[in-house]
């Protein structure tokens, strides 16, 4: 009945194709002239505010049967990620390693409950909570969402051993990094390139944006504790009992009955990491760390390396599946580093996942031919979540096509003027989460839309820093339940939540966070507060 009732996740994203399409035979063609800026030393092209002009209509017909292959040359980075990251866990899972740490670590954490506070908190809690707060931190000093793709396969099987469902999982990276996104510290992809075209000091205000942080987590946090707990009740009222039917027959086995001794291959592959290593951190003694303006020099690859050295050594003599989890709590290290240090992009997390493979494999005594073999395998399996990426990005193809996308920006910056700064404000912050629905990247959404919403401000006298805080709130909710998403369909694919499950969960939530969003913005013209 369940399948009758709701389409499937290509045809809902179909549907909206046909919805764009229709639009740009409604919606009247219009294009702003762009000029080329220069913020945070990247070149960007933003609007020329009162440059907009009419053109000849140019609706879409024929061409929302071409929009799947262009939505597949708009989305090349996320969609080559998502099948490298499944070849990648598919040999991962093959060593079974992650069930071994899931199931060390639940082990582990039943001890906690003999003290008093763990106990009267919950280690579950606690777990869930820590975890939340470290992606919901990720998201708000540099931005994390297509990397949350890679902790899903490592979040939804804990969070299914731990009587739980692939909705916790999800939210413990993906919804965390979301909030952290829209509370946005020190994020300079979205707050640093809207504070520089609005003219403010980079990141300015930012004791206030650290209270809008601590408040949407406490109810985006406490809103998925309140969910946990209910399935851990009872987990036939999850929502998505069935599909976790897979996650409870590949990953929920006991951890004797996983580890096996290391073999030889396993120690090659130890050393060949150990010398990789110890040649990165003899070129490069110190590194760079980035953390919102601030830059720290350190010796990180050289610490990461002995750690590697010792971890790497207990590990290898315990077990082989214990050495490569170790690999995996590695790249996990250097895919932060990268980031943070080095501005690792997709390219380069997908190549440090690859070697992560690849490495696996040889720990695991494969030869090329098996590892290959696993690699096409995992990549076959997570084809879905690429398609379905490729086909989200055809309904941008279809607006930016039809030239409706900057007469809607016109449309609405009209709509803004001679209202009060309160109205204008709320105008902005709607306007902000509906345009996810059209636009997801923040970096894009910053450079195209901050030009007319600094200018707005300056006609009416409201805060410019104001206007970057609706900005950048209005940014994080509503990407986590839009279907444009590419990383949100990414994240369902690999997870197995149909959208329809999951639109029909994240609602009330995205909902709930909105309206918090929208409380946390008046204080920002109905009071003094620092940098504002």
């Amino acid at each position: 009945m369940l399948n009758k009732k709701f389409p499937h996740t290509y045809v809902i994203i179909f549907f909206i194709i046909l919805i764009a399409a229709v639009t740009t035979w409604i919606v009247p063609a219009g294009e702003f002239s762009r000029e080329t800026i220069e913020t945070n030393g990247n070149k960007r092209e933003v609007i020329k505010t009162d440059s907009y002009q009419r053109l000849e209509q140019q609706p879409q017909t024929w061409q929302i049967f071409s929009a799947f292959y262009k939505g597949f040359v708009r989305s090349p980075k996320i969609i080559v990620f998502i099948l490298i990251l499944g070849g990648a866990f598919w040999i991962l899972n093959e060593s079974k390693a992650i069930d071994a740490g899931v199931n060390s670590f639940l082990q582990r954490s039943k001890k906690l409950d003999k003290y008093w506070i763990f106990k009267k908190l919950g280690v579950n809690n606690i777990i869930i909570t820590v975890v939340m707060l470290m992606f919901s931190f990720f998201g708000a000093i540099f931005g994390m969402s297509e990397e949350t793709i890679a902790f899903v396969i490592i979040f939804v099987p804990l969070a299914v051993s731990m009587g739980y469902d692939s909705i916790v999982g999800v939210c413990m990276c993906f919804i965390a990094a979301g909030i952290g996104f829209a509370g946005c510290l020190l994020n300079p992809f979205t707050l640093g390139i809207a504070q520089e075209i609005a003219g403010l000091p980079l990141f300015s205000g930012i004791e206030y944006r650290l209270v809008i942080w601590l408040v949407v987590n406490v109810v985006g946090i406490g809103y998925v504790l309140r969910y946990a707990a209910k399935v851990k009740k009872n987990p036939q009222k999850s929502i998505v009992y069935n599909e976790d039917e897979y996650w409870r027959t590949h990953h929920n086995q006991a951890a004797e009955d996983l580890r096996s001794p290391s073999l030889k291959k396993t120690w090659i592959a130890y050393f060949v990491i150990l010398a990789s290593t110890i040649v990165y951190a003899v070129l490069m003694p110190i590194n760079s760390i980035k953390v919102g303006p601030s830059t720290f020099e350190m010796p990180v690859l050289p610490v990461l390396s002995v750690l590697f050295a010792i971890t790497g050594y207990i590990t290898a003599k315990k077990s082989m599946q214990y050495f490569v989890l170790n690999i995996l709590l590695f790249t996990i290290a250097y895919l932060m580093i990268g980031v943070m240090g080095f501005d690792w992009g997709l390219m380069e997390i997908a190549a440090l996942f690859f070697v992560m493979a690849l490495i696996s494999g040889m720990a695991m005594g494969k030869g090329p031919n098996d590892i290959t073999k696993l690699f096409v395998a995992g990549a076959k399996d997570i084809m879905s979540a690429a398609l379905v990426v490729g086909l989200a990005g055809g309904i941008i193809v279809i607006l930016e096509d039809g030239k409706v996308i900057d007469t809607i920006l016109h449309g609405i910056s009209n709509s803004m003027m001679g209202l009060g700064n309160i109205a204008t404000l709320s105008l902005m912050y709607v306007f902000q989460s509906a345009l996810n629905m059209v636009i997801t990247s923040g970096t894009a959404k910053a450079a195209l839309i901050m030009p007319i919403l600094r200018d707005i401000s300056e006609m009416i006298g409201l805060s410019k820093q104001a206007t970057v805080t609706a900005f950048h709130i209005g940014d994080g909710f509503t990407n986590l339940i839009t279907p444009t998403s590419g990383v949100l369909i990414g994240v369902l694919e690999i997870a197995r939540i149909p959208f329809n499950k999951w639109f029909k969960w994240a609602w009330p939530l995205i909902l709930i966070l909105t309206i918090v969003g929208f409380l946390m913005l008046i204080p920002t013209v109905t009071m003094q507060l620092n940098g504002f």
